[in-house]
């Protein structure tokens, strides 16, 4: 009974380290600050402050000693299946237990990162547009994607910005689009400016028409989404209602014909 309730302990102790864990790693700007990429105007409408290398971002660092939350999280839950089970299985069974909960909760999306997903994905669409009518206006491609950057905002603009100053400083095709590529429906928009890199193509026309499908497809996506609740919502009515109606409708009816049966 012991061991049950120190092993139930110790995986909760270690679902609330794994869900606390942070949402982006704060080294990420100081290896931009690194490589001489300066702070989008979201950031710095955010508050941040620009880091000196070799040192952590004011207000979000952490001790050097302090362990990784998922690794921490993973461990406790070795721990307490080696409690669970005891003796020199447990302990097998334990660092099992341990690799794969770390290796389950790093493929675990945190709510950040999904929203970060969905308005670089949200964006795309107004973010190709912008570019077409840049392009149409005269400018070059990496002050376009700069300009669209800085009017953009958000965590797109960022990826713009890098796309932009790449090119700017002489930097291939295939490097400065490969900042696109992460985000979801980007690969017709980077196959585009590949395209026009190598062969000289008018840009401006197909980013209208990469903008025109990203359009299309968030809209059927959002169609079948809605046909799909609809379905999901008649499980629950039909797990309501169908006792119900056995119980109110079918129940009499059958005691009533064994009843004159018998």
């Amino acid at each position: 009974m012991m061991g049950l309730t120190v092993a139930g302990g110790l995986l909760v102790v270690a679902a609330l380290v794994a869900a606390v864990r942070p949402a982006a790693p704060p080294a990420r700007r100081l290896r931009l600050l690194r490589v001489g990429i300066p702070p989008t105007s979201d950031q710095a409408k955010d508050g941040e402050e620009h880091a000196v290398p070799g040192e952590a971002p004011a207000g979000r660092s952490r001790p050097s000693w302090w362990p990784d939350p998922v690794r921490l999280g993973a461990g406790l839950a070795g721990v307490a299946v080696a409690v669970l089970l005891g003796g020199v299985p447990g302990c097998l069974a334990g660092v099992v237990a341990a690799l794969v909960a770390d290796r389950l909760l790093r493929r675990i999306e945190t709510r950040a990162t999904r929203d970060r997903r969905l308005r670089e994905a949200g964006d795309l669409p107004l973010a190709a547009d912008l570019l077409a009518m840049a392009l149409r206006a005269g400018a070059p491609v990496d002050r376009a994607v700069l300009a669209v950057g800085d009017a953009l905002g958000g965590p797109l603009a960022e990826r713009l910005g890098r796309i932009g100053r790449t090119l700017l400083l002489g930097g291939g095709p295939e490097e400065a689009w490969a900042h696109l590529a992460p985000v979801p429906g980007a690969e017709r928009l980077v196959t585009a400016a590949l395209r026009s890199s190598r062969s000289g193509a008018a840009l401006a026309g197909a980013l209208t028409r990469v903008a025109d499908d990203l359009r299309t497809d968030r809209s059927i996506a959002a169609e079948a989404s809605a046909r799909r609740a609809g379905v999901l919502i008649v499980l629950p009515l039909g797990l309501c209602f169908l006792p119900a109606f056995i119980l109110a409708g079918l129940v009499p009816v059958i005691v009533a014909v064994l009843g004159d049966v018998l």
